[in-house]
């Protein structure tokens, strides 16, 4: 078994009593408290958490733009200094090596945050394309990542850095100084939609930085957050989580992604994606709520009246905000207005789809 890697601030979640579980390979903390305290936390005030494991790469050079139009699906050329844009990395079978985030620092200057289990797989498959010059930098395991969401985090911010967060549009970054840092990555972006930032400092100084941040945000509550709550957070937003509900057998197109997929530009099997298009796919991700008492959970069969399986379940939790159970899944085009049912522990529990996000 491989030995789990660490966050930079391990130690520090350990002492605050983190309950600390494996994922994407590192040693990290699924809850502090309990799972409503720290989602409640997060969507009516302001809560941290430590998202060290994604991976960042840094691409120079002058065709750095015309690598990732090629590697991404999203349209990268609509990117002005400071703009960052959702995408994903199709693979050559029609699936989804995994998403990201496209930062344009300046002409010629971009950083891609892809999702820690990929890591790897990512900068492997953007270097095995990389026949423009392009320099790259995997500079992963020099940074720290603390997402400071919720209504209450900008007000939190503000305090640590004169960069006027309120002048920041969702979507956008700035680099600048926070807590006597600088160089730190202050970016309008998060999983949770409830709003906030993310920042990116290097780990020599992250200690330092989280605890100026929990200086700031004592009276407000801050709170330390969990994977659990983080997880729960974005199931009610219905965002895509890379192995649930997209990997690399889901097309962009079946997953509702088609917003992240321009057509107007040359990508990896974008004629294979434009043809799922233009006939329309047979499956799509859609969401659902449990009209009936019932939790669904990742791989439980989607059934018809009839009982028959239609599809299943990719994501799914008891959404603390709104006292029921919700979730995600791939369903045949063809039953996507029909009676639907989840099969839990072999009984049809009753469910309809919904429009995401849920709340």
């Amino acid at each position: 078994m491989e030995e789990l890697l660490q966050v930079h601030l391990n130690d520090t979640h350990v002492a605050l009593g983190a309950k600390m579980v494996p994922f994407a390979g590192y040693n990290m903390p699924v809850l502090y408290t309990n799972l409503i305290e720290e989602h409640n936390c997060v969507r009516n005030g302001v809560g941290v958490f430590d998202v060290s494991h994604m991976g960042e790469f840094f691409l120079k050079g002058e065709k750095a733009l015309d690598l990732i139009q090629y590697v991404t699906s999203n349209d990268a050329a609509k990117l002005v200094d400071g703009k960052v844009q959702y995408s994903c990395l199709p693979n050559a079978t029609g699936g989804i090596v995994d998403d990201l985030l496209v930062y344009k620092i300046r002409d010629n200057e971009y950083l891609l945050v892809v999702n820690a289990s990929n890591i790897d797989k990512d900068w492997n498959w953007i270097s095995s394309h990389n026949t423009f010059g392009v320099e790259m930098t995997n500079a992963s395991a020099a940074y720290s990542l603390f997402a400071v969401q919720g209504p209450k985090a900008a007000g939190v911010l503000q305090t640590l850095t004169a960069v006027d967060l309120s002048a920041m549009p969702y979507y956008t970054f700035k680099i600048g100084s926070m807590a006597g840092f600088d160089d730190v990555i202050i970016s309008n972006t998060g999983y949770t939609g409830a709003g906030g930032f993310e920042i990116y400092v290097k780990n020599e100084n992250a200690l330092a930085m989280w605890n100026a941040i929990f200086t700031a945000g004592a009276s407000e509550g801050i709170q330390p957050i969990g994977l659990g709550a983080r997880d729960t957070l974005r199931t009610e937003k219905g965002y895509c989580l890379y192995g649930h509900d997209i990997d690399d057998t889901t097309s962009p197109i079946e997953a509702g992604l088609g917003w992240i997929t321009s057509f107007n530009k040359d990508f990896i099997m974008k004629d294979h994606h434009a043809a799922i298009k233009a006939a329309g796919p047979s499956k799509k991700l859609v969401g659902f709520e449990m009209i009936d008492r019932g939790i669904p959970r990742q791989h439980y069969p989607i059934l018809n009246a009839a009982g028959e399986v239609i599809g299943e379940v990719t994501s799914g939790t008891q959404s603390p905000t709104l006292s029921k159970g919700i979730g995600m899944g791939y369903v045949s085009t063809a039953h996507v207005g029909s009676e639907i049912f989840i099969s839990i522990r072999e009984k049809a529990v009753k469910a309809e789809i919904v429009k995401m996000p849920f709340l």
